[in-house]
């Protein structure tokens, strides 16, 4: 994540923005107001940079039109400039006196500050991008425009009337420029020793070559416009300028990206650790420290993610005896009930429709149990998508994204059906507990949809607290008697924590201790049970985004300790719904959150 995705992952809505100052029911004196104009002041210099955020979130419109013609500028040029603003915004944010400010308002001040003291001080490491989350190479599998871009046409740039499809065709012209700009930074960063390992660009390859070796008419970007054309009813030429500009503009500029990609691959070794590049080892603890949000050496990664993986086993194993799969390893077990006809969807179209009408079923049976557990439900819908398939090889296995509270956009979790051997029966429940409801549709949507959250802060992005956040909600689920008679889905949700607690030993291992990918990949495999072709993408990751995996586990033992020392100090007077509405307060880093904890549930 580079300092533009601050502004992405800690945005509000378009619906709040046109509200005239918000609901401020939590400021106080004149000190409350001076800052939050300031925080204020801040989004909307960053909104002005990010028009996908803006998108995104319903922002592009009004005197902030013109950004729905816009996407971001990627050059190294305009990194520097977004620099210089986090540090004169950082100087600024220090003007306020924090002892003057009421206990909300200093925390704003607080988890601001902390942003942007992580900002500027990953620009001591003069490539990729550094951030909530670190990604070394600018481009591989999971990151480059060439991939993102037509993911964000396709399911955030609504065309409703003829303005919203000239808006479209304009940002396939911009698609170039920015390839382009990628295309230099990589140049720049390969100079200094810095590109993926061959088995990246090798997948990276592959996606390229699903983008680009089609006709023009038949790339994404075309199609989709045709379809949205369409649904509109509005003319059909528009699409057809946008294949004019996917052959003349964008195809050679994909070009141009392809083939440095390939030189690079003619290049590349396979060491598969950050550790290879300058200052490598301090490159994967920062990385680490800011996924987490907490301060962890590599080995002691490591450490934790060996006991937990010991204590899961122990759960794990001592369930599948009773289910009578009593021999080898619990990781052989675990392949075996993979394997198991009775759990796996056909890998067809209607396999996959069946997997996610299952979904939308689970979805649909926690939604039912919320209140038990809360008094705070987000207004936005969320709905179950498959990834599309054209990015579906470097893809994560899920992922959550976020509704636009103008109702043109529900919170969508999407899956990854490459094939749907990797995704058993048995593990779908807890997934969907994780992705959708009560987990990132609640995190991201109280607090988008809050009122008194500073437009800056409304979707945090601190890894450690989200993704520990979801873990956490995996567990609640248990506790509610979610697994009740279903031992194989409770096997599937202590998958779920083990296949976390093995991404700390594997992260560390690939970065921290100079683990080869195969090395990480057994280890991985033959401890989660978890498909080859899914485990593999899960390394691969790992690859790409040092330090990131390591937040769940690190998030969740975070979350549930808490919770369990709230428990504790109140007796009679505990209420879980009291300690839920802690996401009202937006994403924090967890040691903010720890704080907030103590101060609010005594």
């Amino acid at each position: 994540m580079n300092r533009r995705d601050f502004l992405t992952s800690a945005s509000a809505a378009g619906v709040l923005a046109t509200m005239p100052g918000a609901v401020r029911a939590q400021v106080g004196g004149a000190g409350d107001t001076r800052l939050r104009q300031m925080l204020d002041g801040f989004f909307y210099a960053r909104l002005a940079d990010n028009p996908e955020g803006a998108t995104a979130l319903g922002l592009d419109t009004g005197e902030r039109a013109k950004l729905k013609y816009q996407l971001s500028d990627a050059s190294r040029a305009q990194s520097a400039r977004e620099l210089a603003r986090s540090k004169r915004e950082l100087a600024e944010l220090r003007t306020v006196s924090r002892d003057a400010l009421s206990a909300d308002s200093r925390l704003d001040y607080d988890v601001v500050e902390y942003s942007l003291e992580r900002a500027i001080e990953g620009e001591r490491f003069d490539y990729g991008a550094t951030g909530g989350r670190y990604a070394p190479y600018v481009l591989s599998q999971l990151s480059g425009a060439y991939r993102s871009t037509p993911d964000f046409l396709a399911n955030q740039h609504r065309v409703r009337n003829a303005e919203e499809a000239d808006a479209y065709v304009a940002r396939v012209e911009a698609f170039a420029r920015v390839i382009d700009q990628e295309t230099e930074r990589q140049r720049e960063d390969a100079a200094k020793g810095v590109f993926a390992p061959d088995y990246i660009l090798d997948t990276a390859l592959k996606q390229y070559a699903t983008i680009r070796d089609v006709a023009p008419g038949q790339t994404g970007p075309v199609a989709d416009l045709a379809k949205k054309l369409n649904a509109a009813n509005l003319p059909p030429q528009r699409a057809a300028a946008v294949e004019k500009l996917m052959g003349e503009r964008v195809f050679p500029a994909l070009d141009r990206q392809r083939a440095l990609v390939s030189e690079l691959r003619a290049r590349a070794g396979h060491d598969a650790g950050v550790w290879r590049l300058p200052d490598g080892d301090a490159y994967y603890s920062a990385a680490a420290s800011a996924a987490t949000t907490v301060n962890m050496t590599g080995d002691e990664i490591h450490a934790m993610g060996l006991e937990q993986v010991a204590e899961l086993e122990g759960r794990i194993d001592a369930i599948l005896k009773r289910e009578g799969m009593g021999q080898g390893s619990v990781g052989e077990r675990l392949v075996a009930l993979n394997r198991r006809p009775d759990q796996l969807f056909a890998n067809t179209d209607e396999g996959r429709e069946q997997l996610l009408a299952l979904l939308r079923e689970q979805v649909a049976e926690m939604q039912a149990r919320l209140p038990e557990q809360f008094d705070l439900i987000p207004q936005a819908p969320i709905e179950v998508r498959r990834v599309p398939p054209a990015i579906e090889a470097g893809s994560a296995g899920a992922y959550y994204q976020a509704a636009s509270l103008d109702g043109s956009r529900p919170g969508i979790y999407f899956i990854n059906l490459r094939d749907t051997f990797d995704r058993p029966k048995f593990g779908l429940k807890t997934l969907s507990y994780h992705e959708g409801v009560p987990g990132h549709h609640f995190q991201v949507m109280l607090a988008l949809e809050s009122e008194t959250i500073p437009l800056i802060r409304r979707r945090g992005g601190y890894s450690g607290y989200s993704e520990g956040w979801a873990l956490y909600t995996e567990q609640l689920a248990d506790e509610m008697g979610l697994y009740d008679g279903d031992p194989l889905g409770e096997v599937g949700y202590l998958q779920s924590m083990l296949f976390r607690a093995t991404r700390l030993v594997v992260d560390s291992g690939l970065h921290a201790k100079r683990w080869s990918r195969e090395k990480a990949t057994d280890y991985f495999l033959a401890t989660t049970g978890i498909a080859r072709g899914r485990g593999q993408n899960e390394i691969d990751r790992y690859t790409v985004w040092p330090g990131q995996a390591c937040s769940y586990k690190i998030g969740h033992t975070t979350w549930v300790r808490l919770r369990d020392e709230a428990k504790a100090r109140q007796g009679q007077r505990w209420n879980p719904k009291a300690f839920h509405r802690l996401l009202s307060l937006g994403a924090l880093p967890l040691t903010v959150l720890e704080r907030q904890v103590a101060e609010r549930i005594v």
